[in-house]
């Protein structure tokens, strides 16, 4: 027998009491206990939650972190993003602090105490940052699919952005004395092309081109494609990455690696262990791989290579992107004094010419 009670129902099914309300000219049911009594307090409550605006349907409350984390990552994938990879990777960190919970329980002040906790660990702010943002994204897409009604506010930190890490030559030479094959040929390639690690890594003998001697790729990380020409340097490079193509495997047999940087055959993973030491032994512990994308700006806008030219080598898509790499140091601006001095030297020199013309 149902028992009509304001706006929705109570009703009997088998030895439980279940309620029933309409939202928006929805109807939801679910289980409001063993007891007449439990079951109209439950609809009083879910009452009160429409009518304050707060009202999560019996779906949206059962859904946890860990699958809006999900449903991200495959739409992620759907999409094929370029970062999905990353994504994943920094998301382990927020399932092992908020994956077990309910998505509609997640506070601002939990997210804060997150926040504190990677801090402490000794993480940056910007991979904090990317962590909290992808946590944000997950529940904005939650909310546009209807999985939940409402998602709490994220905290987003404050990030130094302008990044001041470049190489000098003899810096450069120093490290690389103590990475071993395939890792000095990884950081002479970005070290004269700035690219970034993952396009290297990818890099494939599909892509080169011997007899043009050029090097195409058809996407990066900017969305667009590009082709520089291999000389020099560059050249030497390649020519002995191609004589590093067969590898042997341990049942004794031989094969061409597609990779033009590979390990034995097989893909380049983590560095960032062998890096750290080799830099270390040079007496240059904070330098990063990453250095090498800006040194490489700076280097070709120091041979004065026209902005287009260098960026169509470097894949920065915009002007924006590729001047903030192109970073000074004091003997940059030193030299800029005394070219404005001997600027000006050469002015008097000429105005004493003149004077003497005249006299």
């Amino acid at each position: 027998m149902t028992r009509h009670w304001g706006e929705g129902s109570i009703y009997k099914r088998g030895t439980r009491y279940w309620i029933s309300y309409s939202v928006n000219g929805k109807i939801y049911k679910e289980s409001g206990g063993k007891t007449k009594a439990e079951a109209r307090a439950l609809l009083q409550a879910r009452r009160a939650n429409i009518h304050q605006g707060s009202f999560i349907t019996p779906q949206q409350n059962k859904i946890s972190v860990n699958q809006i984390l999900d449903n991200y990552i495959d739409y992620l994938k759907i999409k094929e993003a370029k970062s999905t990879i990353h994504v994943v990777s920094g998301l382990k960190h927020v399932r092992e602090e908020f994956g077990h919970m309910r998505a509609v329980d997640l506070t601002p002040e939990m997210n804060k105490t997150f926040i504190l906790s990677q801090q402490n660990l000794g993480y940056a702010n910007a991979t904090i940052n990317r962590r909290t943002q992808a946590l944000r994204a997950a529940y904005n897409l939650a909310l546009k699919e209807e999985l939940l009604s409402k998602i709490p506010r994220f905290t987003i930190l404050k990030e130094d952005n302008a990044r001041q890490g470049f190489f000098e030559q003899e810096e450069f030479e120093a490290v690389l004395k103590y990475l071993e094959d395939p890792y000095d040929d990884l950081a002479l390639f970005a070290y004269l092309t700035g690219w970034r690690k993952g396009e290297i890594v990818n890099l494939r003998w599909n892509q080169v081109d011997h007899d043009e001697r050029e090097i195409r790729i058809d996407t990066s990380k900017n969305g667009e494609g590009r082709v520089i020409p291999i000389s020099g340097g560059l050249w030497d490079l390649i020519k002995d990455r191609w004589q590093k193509r067969e590898v042997t495997s341990k049942s004794g047999e031989t094969y061409i690696s597609p990779l033009v940087f590979h390990n034995d055959g097989k893909p380049i993973g983590d560095i960032r262990k062998r890096w750290k030491k080799a830099c270390e032994k040079a007496g240059y512990p904070n330098k990063l791989f990453h250095d090498f994308r800006r040194t490489a700006t700076r280097n070709f806008t120091r041979a004065q290579v026209p902005e287009s030219v260098a960026m169509s080598i470097t894949g920065h898509k915009t002007n924006s992107m590729f001047r903030r790499y192109n970073i000074t140091n004091m003997d940059d601006k030193r030299n800029a004094f005394l070219a404005a001095q001997a600027h000006l030297e050469g002015k008097k020199d000429s105005a004493k010419i003149i004077s003497l013309s005249k006299s």
